[in-house]
Protein backbone atom coordinates (compact mmCIF):
# COMPACT_ATOMS: atom_id res chain seq x y z
CA UNK A 1 0.00 0.00 0.00
CA UNK A 2 1.62 3.56 -1.24
CA UNK A 3 0.88 7.00 0.45
CA UNK A 4 0.92 9.69 -2.36
CA UNK A 5 2.02 13.15 -0.72
CA UNK A 6 0.39 16.11 -2.53
CA UNK A 7 1.82 18.04 -5.19
CA UNK A 8 3.08 21.10 -2.93
CA UNK A 9 3.55 22.97 -6.13
CA UNK A 10 0.25 22.52 -7.78
CA UNK A 11 0.13 23.90 -11.99
CA UNK A 12 -0.49 27.04 -12.24
CA UNK A 13 -3.30 28.05 -14.54
CA UNK A 14 -0.14 29.26 -16.89
CA UNK A 15 0.74 25.59 -17.50
CA UNK A 16 -2.74 24.16 -18.01
CA UNK A 17 -3.40 23.50 -21.37
CA UNK A 18 -6.08 26.14 -22.59
CA UNK A 19 -8.72 25.31 -25.38
CA UNK A 20 -8.01 27.46 -28.36
CA UNK A 21 -10.06 28.58 -31.20
CA UNK A 22 -10.55 26.68 -34.25
CA UNK A 23 -13.07 26.06 -36.62
CA UNK A 24 -15.34 23.45 -37.13
CA UNK A 25 -17.32 20.92 -34.32
CA UNK A 26 -14.32 21.56 -31.59
CA UNK A 27 -15.02 21.34 -27.84
CA UNK A 28 -13.71 24.92 -27.75
CA UNK A 29 -17.10 26.35 -30.14
CA UNK A 30 -19.13 23.98 -28.00
CA UNK A 31 -18.68 25.49 -24.83
CA UNK A 32 -18.68 28.62 -26.50
CA UNK A 33 -22.01 28.29 -28.37
CA UNK A 34 -23.61 26.63 -24.96
CA UNK A 35 -22.65 29.97 -22.44
CA UNK A 36 -24.05 32.18 -25.40
CA UNK A 37 -27.27 30.51 -25.29
CA UNK A 38 -27.42 30.02 -21.73
CA UNK A 39 -26.99 33.78 -21.45
CA UNK A 40 -29.62 34.41 -24.18
CA UNK A 41 -32.14 32.38 -22.39
CA UNK A 42 -31.61 34.40 -19.39
CA UNK A 43 -32.34 37.68 -21.26
CA UNK A 44 -34.97 36.24 -22.66
CA UNK A 45 -36.99 35.49 -19.46
CA UNK A 46 -35.69 38.72 -18.41
CA UNK A 47 -37.18 40.24 -21.23
CA UNK A 48 -40.54 38.92 -20.81
CA UNK A 49 -40.44 39.38 -16.88
CA UNK A 50 -40.37 43.10 -17.33
CA UNK A 51 -42.60 43.69 -20.54
CA UNK A 52 -45.62 41.14 -18.92
CA UNK A 53 -45.52 39.62 -22.92
CA UNK A 54 -44.06 36.94 -24.15
CA UNK A 55 -41.53 36.84 -27.06
CA UNK A 56 -43.84 35.88 -29.84
CA UNK A 57 -45.70 39.30 -28.87
CA UNK A 58 -42.76 41.26 -27.96
CA UNK A 59 -41.58 41.04 -31.45
CA UNK A 60 -45.31 41.33 -33.50
CA UNK A 61 -46.10 37.30 -34.31
CA UNK A 62 -49.01 37.41 -31.76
Amino acid sequence: MTTETPNPNPPSLDTVPQPEPAFGWTRYAEQINGRFAMIGFVALLLLELFTRQDFFTWIGLR
